[in-house]
């Protein structure tokens, strides 16, 4: 009466019903983990310079440059649910002509299975610290806070920043030499 062929269709449908309902009660079961932990930063070096963007136009801009230290244990946040962190470090300051600025300064992977335990010093920033005018020279409240992403294997992906962050400020001169 059935043949092979509907009889596999039922097979599989049914199959993967059953898996869909199981991914969905997984992702349910850490639902209401929290994935916040402390963090501690530290601002060892802090200068800026005024060069030229080349890749914008020719006028000068601020370019900032800092090292950090950073210490933080993240292995509490792995569970069966989650496959990786994406961490990055990010600076926010105001400034007259924007309301809000972020930069992106530093970032990591960290897989399951590798170590989460994080003890930098004298970290270098990964990215460059460009500021779209002058706005950095002699700013004195620039934060860094420290947030990641959660990849999981079902579920939401979620944007979660760390207990503490640090304030720093520029000094309100120019360095004119290498960083």
């Amino acid at each position: 009466m059935y043949s092979i062929l509907t009889r596999g269709n039922a097979i599989l449908t049914y199959t993967l019903s059953v898996l869909a309902c199981l991914t969905f009660l997984c992702f349910l079961s850490t639902l209401t983990v929290d994935y916040r932990t402390a963090a501690q930063m530290n601002t060892v070096k802090v200068v800026v310079k005024n060069v030229p963007d080349y890749g914008a136009s020719r006028e000068k801009n601020d370019l900032g440059y800092l090292t950090f230290d950073l210490k933080t244990d993240l292995s509490s946040l792995f569970n069966w649910n989650v496959k990786q962190l994406f961490l990055y470090l990010t600076a926010e300051y105001i400034t007259p002509s924007n309301e809000l600025n972020q930069v992106v300064l530093w970032d990591k992977i960290i897989l399951r299975g590798e170590n989460a335990l994080l003890d930098f010093k004298n970290m270098n920033i990964k990215y460059y610290f460009w500021d779209d005018g002058n706005g950095l020279k002699g700013h004195n409240n620039v934060t860094l806070t420290l947030s990641w992403n959660i990849i999981p294997n079902a579920g939401l992906l979620p944007n979660i920043p760390a207990i503490g962050q640090h304030s720093f400020k520029f000094p309100i001169e120019y360095t004119q030499t290498r960083v």
